[in-house]
């Protein structure tokens, strides 16, 4: 990655650290308008909002299927092999029951799966304590580990601006959260830390100038990343191809978050290490 030039010598840590804290700013706002609109700060999908989905045989159109199915809650239409995968809101007994014997009629090959509101809601639940808990036990390993206040904090809140920044962009694409994205979100918090760590033990434990080491970490961790980047985008590729849906979405949530984890990376905590540094701090 020699060709990339990081130089951020004529950069004060207040300049490098804007661009992010902006998009971090604009990304709570995003997401405190969905929890306004939904409940929860990230669109939710069939998973932990309850509903039905129906996968079926078929060479009709969206808007065929939207005709056909406009009394009931038709909420998406997806594309699947030789057909089309649909998710409809949550019904009562009588509104499931008739469209049961309207896809049976029209479509006898198809698949149904209903998972119930409260079901729904129990899944919301044990997806948010795995995200809380996997990201307090990273934090806790971080303080272990450095036992330096300012770099541990500048390591944990670049983690957590990745997660907020992430779950903003999969509101405004329009990805929801399921509990493939989530599992997403979980890898993100191991990808996030791995770059930092990186970063910060070798600006703290290696002698040298801060620019010079800045630049070599900055190399190596662009390798780092790229390789992960490059294994998602093909991910993203053949699934997008194969109309694995889950597999689309899981791949688009760590392509966007590990974008977003470099701006964090080599802006937001870089700048806090330099004014760590330039304060004293560190070899």
């Amino acid at each position: 990655m020699g060709w990339i030039n990081y130089n951020i010598e004529k950069y004060s840590p207040q300049q490098l650290v804007v661009i992010p804290l902006v998009l971090f700013i604009v990304s709570l706002v995003v997401l405190a308008s969905t929890m306004a609109a939904t409940g929860m700060p990230v669109t939710p999908g069939i998973d932990f909002s309850g509903g039905t989905a129906v996968t079926i045989i078929t060479s009709d159109s969206r808007e065929q299927l939207q005709g056909t199915f406009a009394g009931y809650p038709l909420t998406d239409i997806g594309d699947v092999n030789n057909g089309k995968f649909l998710k409809f809101g949550t019904m009562d007994d009588v509104k499931y029951q008739s469209l049961s014997q309207l896809i049976g009629q029209n479509y006898p090959d198809a698949k149904i799966d209903q998972i119930g509101e409260s079901f729904g809601k129990s899944l919301q639940y044990q997806a948010a304590l795995a995200l809380i808990f996997s990201f307090i036990g990273m934090a806790i390993i971080i303080f272990i580990t450095f036992r330096t206040f300012v770099p541990s904090v500048a390591m944990v809140s670049c983690a957590f601006a990745d997660m907020v920044m992430t779950a903003a962009a999969m509101n405004i694409v329009g990805i929801p959260l399921s509990l493939g994205t989530t599992a997403a979100l979980l890898m993100l918090i191991g990808y996030s830390v791995d770059s930092d760590i990186l970063l910060t033990t070798r600006v703290l434990k290696r002698q040298g100038k801060l620019n010079d080491k800045l630049m070599g970490a900055f190399h190596t961790g662009m390798i780092m990343t790229s390789t992960t980047l490059a294994a998602a985008a093909v991910m993203f590729v053949v699934s997008w191809f194969g109309s694995v849906q889950i597999l689309m979405e899981i791949s688009a949530v760590l392509l966007i978050g590990l974008v977003f984890d470099l701006l964090n990376t080599w802006l937001t905590n870089v700048g806090i290490l330099k004014w760590y540094v330039q304060k004293g701090g560190g070899k």
